[in-house]
């Protein structure tokens, strides 16, 4: 009898938790390649879900690696992925139906901006007389590291630069390679200039920097620059590197930046999206102990730069703690 009780009790655990996990909601969340920021970050805010929310709320986020910012806009239109992590530009790009998106996704929603990539020119000393990117058009037909081929930087260096009346394919000799690379070819001479948005201190820069003292500026971007670099999209925003960033470096550099940001589709449940929302600026310490690129994250920064409306879960969570909502960010 002992043990018929306990074989019922087993079967009606096992029929309890196969309920709960049928009950539950497994949302998938794109990142990109596992090599990157953004596989672990996803990772994070997965785990997070999995913790805070899955037990009593009964939903989840599953992170998925992917080919990155364009293949998660695809996922998003057809809707293999719920969440996804973009870049800011491929945000725009989806809700304007420019560059390499053919048209405007009206599906895709912010969540809240994650962490940014700082625009970070360089220029060889002889080469800079105000000491602002306003330099980088002085020197067309020079040898510049503006970022891999069909890469992401040479794409924002591309778009950026255009709005100061630049054709980096046009006006440059272009050094097609990664940072470290580009970094190698700033030293040795074979480059005089490079593009190299990042999350400062950025580990090739300082290396840079350290190595050549008094040969390379960082150089400001006014905020005149800044309009035109922005070009009306209302993604890059300004950014200040501060003194001591990197070696050699005695004042703050006014820069831009545009964010990498958490985006949803606007079918996602409001009162899941209003959860997972609270839930990450609840634990910012858990995160930020899994991937160290959240430390940067503040609930009064969640909405820089955003490409793309809120999903109104997101906007109610920051109406709820007393932020307001710009108005291209209202869905309507």
């Amino acid at each position: 009898m002992k043990r018929i009780t306990i074989l019922a009790a087993a079967a009606i655990f096992a029929i309890s938790a196969t309920y709960a996990q049928a009950a539950s909601k497994d949302y998938i969340l794109n990142t990109a390649s596992t090599g990157g920021t953004y596989h672990p970050v996803g990772t994070a805010i997965s785990t997070l879900s999995k913790i805070k929310l899955l037990p009593k709320k009964k939903f989840s986020l599953t992170a998925v690696n992917s080919a990155g910012s364009g293949a998660n806009v695809q996922a998003l239109g057809s809707g293999t992925a719920d969440f996804a992590i973009l870049q800011g530009l491929f945000g725009y790009y989806a809700a304007s139906g420019t560059g390499p998106v053919s048209a405007p996704q009206k599906n895709i929603r912010s969540v809240t901006m994650l962490w940014q990539n700082v625009e970070q020119f360089i220029l060889a000393n002889s080469k800079v007389k105000s000491g602002t990117v306003a330099d980088l058009k002085a020197v067309t037909g020079s040898p510049m590291a503006m970022g891999k081929q069909n890469s992401g930087t040479i794409g924002s260096n591309s778009v950026l630069l255009s709005g100061l009346g630049i054709n980096i394919k046009t006006d440059y000799k272009l050094i097609y390679a990664g940072y470290g690379p580009s970094a190698d070819a700033l030293a040795n001479g074979q480059a005089i200039g490079a593009g190299m948005p990042s999350g400062p201190p950025t580990g090739a820069i300082t290396k840079l920097m350290a190595a050549n003292s008094g040969k390379f500026t960082i150089l400001d971007v006014t905020d005149e620059q800044a309009k035109a670099m922005d070009g009306g999209r209302k993604l890059w925003v300004p950014y200040t590197i501060k003194a001591g960033t990197y070696p050699g470096q005695t004042k703050d550099i006014k820069t831009i930046a545009q964010p990498n940001f958490l985006a949803v589709n606007a079918s996602v449940n409001e009162e899941h999206v209003y959860l997972l929302t609270k839930a990450i600026y609840e634990n910012l310490g858990f995160l930020s102990a899994i991937h160290p690129a959240t430390k940067v994250m503040a609930v009064k920064k969640a909405m820089a730069g955003l490409p793309v409306p809120l999903h109104p879960g997101a906007a109610r969570y920051y109406k709820e703690i007393g932020l307001e909502i710009p108005a291209h960010l209202i869905a309507k």
